[in-house]
């Protein structure tokens, strides 16, 4: 499922690792310039559950995407079941 077309999403890096975490991430987004300290933990996170994650541009982009107005790290695509609507 496409970031963009997604009724489920978080937008954030502690709201993905913790969608991750949970097992409620479908897909995960992360930023290319965003801040390696912020994003390890969230890539590790979807190694060990087997989540994809995508590469988006930059944080500017994929906060674009995500409809806000300010650069996003990471966001995640959540399943249908269990979760939350953000974004």
């Amino acid at each position: 499922m496409d970031l963009t077309d997604a009724a489920r999403r978080v937008v954030g890096a502690k709201q993905t690792l913790r969608a991750v975490e949970r097992g409620e991430a479908q897909t995960v987004y992360i930023a290319r310039d965003a801040d390696e300290r912020v994003v390890r933990p969230i890539r590790e996170a979807c190694e060990r559950a087997g989540v994809p994650v995508v590469e988006a541009e930059s944080m500017e982009e994929l906060g674009r995407i995500c409809g806000i107005a300010v650069g996003a790290a990471a966001a995640a695509v959540l399943s249908a079941r269990g979760g939350w609507k953000g974004a």
